[in-house]
């Protein structure tokens, strides 16, 4: 077990003070039997009340709404997490999922067949014809997927990007470069023409340059294999995820899960300036 301590403060600044719309805040991580939340704290500026619920997904999500005009906007949040995660390889596939291709289990089709489908079905054919040079008939299905999962880290530049919203997959691939974001878009899109069941994940990364500060969220994939469940693979760096990561939020759709998202009525026509700090430091 490890001791896990994020902090994650966003601050918008307006030209002159603006009505704040209701705020829909994902920032908990999500609990269970890898994942227990120690201690939380959530301060926010101007005054405001919070109703705390489940969106569809099963994730934390506060609605956050203002009881005065503004000029400022700080959402600061503080969360300690205790993270038993097990190591990235210990798990096993079901026998009939072993090699692909596959068929899930007739009784989880219903649940998973939403996740098998894409977002961005207009790229469909682009993917395959990507997906062509791979070669993945007969392969293990684990194997398929870390080869898919490090072709992107290795052959794509990162890049981050501070508009909303993801590429497409088209995009990413002419470009060959995207953010975080968009590599997990990539490889879900893939992943879901060739039958996987997969979902995007926004949350945190504890790494060195997370221990420094002045980073910000990360997003990666989840698929789902039977007899082990959602398995995380992380398409930035390549790896499958293990205790590094954290979740906060899962969703069908890559844009479904923003960590905030709000709007506010105002005068000032240009737009606000935003700060992001995200530091998350292992504890003893």
């Amino acid at each position: 077990m490890q001791r896990l301590r994020i902090k994650h403060l966003t601050t918008y600044t307006f030209q002159s003070p603006v009505t704040l719309n209701p705020h829909k805040l994902l920032l908990r991580p999500r609990e269970g039997h890898d994942v227990r939340i120690e201690s939380s704290r959530l301060d926010i500026t101007p005054a405001h009340t919070i109703k705390w619920q489940r969106d569809v997904f099963d994730n934390s999500l506060a609605v956050v709404s203002f009881q005065q005009n503004a000029d400022k906007l700080t959402i600061a949040s503080e969360v300690v997490i205790q993270h038993y995660g097990l190591a990235p390889f210990d798990f096993l596939i079901d026998d009939y999922a072993v090699n692909y291709p596959f068929t899930y289990a007739l009784e989880e089709q219903i649940d998973l067949a939403p996740f098998q489908q894409l977002v961005f079905h207009h790229d469909r054919q682009v993917l395959n014809i990507w997906l062509q040079q791979f070669g993945l008939s007969g392969m293990e299905t684990f194997g398929l997927l870390v080869k898919l999962n490090q072709f992107i880290s290795n052959q794509f530049r990162y890049q981050m990007r501070d508009e909303a919203g993801v590429q497409t997959p088209a995009q990413t691939l002419t470009n060959r470069s995207g953010s975080c974001r968009d590599y997990a878009t990539l490889f879900i899109e893939a992943c879901r023409c060739l039958g996987f069941a997969s979902r995007f994940v926004s949350g945190y990364l504890h790494a060195p340059s997370t221990e420094a500060g002045h980073a910000t969220t990360h997003a990666w994939a989840e698929i789902y294999l039977p007899g082990t469940g959602w398995k995380g693979f992380d398409p930035t760096s390549g790896v499958v995820t293990g205790s590094q990561h954290i979740a906060v939020a899962v969703a069908r759709s890559p844009e479904a899960v923003p960590p905030i998202a709000g709007s506010f009525t105002g005068t000032g026509q240009a737009a606000p300036t935003m700060l992001v700090d995200v530091q998350v430091n292992l504890l003893t």
